[in-house]
């Protein structure tokens, strides 16, 4: 069996001021910094094997905060990164709102549809971090890691792996600098459209 201990990375500005992040490569804020600080000495009583990391700066730093405490190296993987927001990145919830409330109630409809314009679909973040839990299984068989990634690459790999609908996915959001714990026992498989 595989453990994978999924982390969100720590909180950033713009979670603080509910700004659609995405793909755009945001700084960790004072209390990220603490909440990664914090997660590692919680960590530490535990044996990991490796540590990977989205390459997005957020995901990039908390990775490197744990991985000085457990004593383990960052292998970056941008398959980690978040979910590609298109148009909206780098507005708040309610300029979104006001620029796109069509597009905005459509997606509170249905989440696994990209409503903005340059948006990645869901069921492409669910590929893409299938197919990182499923080479790590392959290559570390029996062995407990962390992944350093991002809110909805999280719960979209975990809604999978749990067999939970994908228009579920944002109440599996975790919070910032929290671990969600997937045992593998086996590869797994993309669900079916």
């Amino acid at each position: 069996m595989t453990e994978l201990w999924l982390v969100r990375h720590g909180q950033t500005d713009w979670n603080l001021g509910n700004i659609i992040q995405g793909q755009q490569d945001i700084p960790l804020n004072e209390t990220g910094i603490a909440q990664a600080r914090q997660l590692a000495e919680t960590l530490a009583v535990t044996r990991f094997d490796a540590i990977y990391a989205s390459d997005l700066i957020r995901a990039r730093l908390t990775a490197q905060i744990l991985a000085e405490r457990l004593g383990l190296t960052v292998t970056l993987d941008p398959r980690l990164r978040e979910i590609r927001q298109g148009v909206w990145e780098g507005h708040a919830i309610s300029e979104i709102l006001e620029l796109y409330p069509e597009d905005f109630r459509g997606k509170n409809d249905d989440p696994t549809r990209p409503a903005a314009e340059g948006a990645e679909p869901a069921s492409q973040v669910v590929t893409r971090m299938v197919q990182v839990a499923n080479d790590l299984h392959a290559s570390h068989k029996d062995q407990r890691l962390i992944l350093v990634t991002h809110g909805f690459a999280i719960a979209a790999l975990y809604c999978t792996a749990m067999a939970i609908p994908l228009s579920e996915v944002g109440r599996h959001i975790p919070e910032n600098g929290t671990p969600v714990v997937l045992k593998l026992e086996k590869a797994l498989e993309l669900p079916v459209n």
